[in-house]
């Protein structure tokens, strides 16, 4: 079943066709949950509640659209919101990061300083790097995703990289060479 037969399924009131769909993108929005929020419990809570905002909101979905960006923008909404609730509350320490999956190229303390360096950025750089670098997508994709013209996204994505870069030179980061 594609997306488009589950979602014309659920609307059509069989509920369990959404199943296919989160089933689907469950991996991805939690990736992309944990890179906004940096922390797994908080990035389970807001993909639950960013599905059961999509399930209720599906008659507004354009079936001539991929689902994952009409979807995304329901999680970040999801995410902003429970990082604004946590504003008060401490930062995730570090044996709760999960930004970053463990890669063979990097050494353990290495992604230690960098998701460090990336939990410091405002939860706006993080996220743009993040869809940008760890998930390849295209300046026009992550003008789609964020609901930005293309132009402010490689503005915004400069000055991101830019104070990543600052961080990651202050962390003496090994697998970072200045250019």
């Amino acid at each position: 079943m594609d997306d488009q037969e589950a979602i014309e399924r659920c609307r059509a009131g069989d509920k369990e066709a959404f199943r296919h769909v989160v089933e689907r993108y469950q991996a991805e929005a939690i990736g992309h949950a944990i890179a906004i929020l940096g922390s797994r419990e908080d990035a389970m809570d807001a993909v639950q509640e960013a599905f059961i905002d999509a399930f209720k909101a599906l008659d507004r979905l354009d079936l001539t659209r991929r689902f994952y960006p009409w979807f995304y923008v329901i999680l970040r909404n999801r995410c902003y919101k429970i990082a604004g609730g946590r504003k008060n509350r401490d930062m995730a320490s570090v044996d709760q990061m999960e930004i970053l999956a463990p890669t063979a190229s990097i050494q353990p303390e290495d992604t230690i300083l960098l998701e460090r360096a990336m939990l410091e950025l405002p939860i706006e750089d993080r996220e743009l790097i993040t869809l940008k670098h760890l998930d390849g997508l295209s300046y026009q994709e992550l003008a789609e995703r964020l609901q930005v013209p293309p132009g402010p996204i490689m503005s915004r994505l400069y000055h991101a990289r830019k104070l990543l870069r600052e961080k990651l030179v202050r962390y003496s980061f090994a697998g970072f060479s200045e250019r």
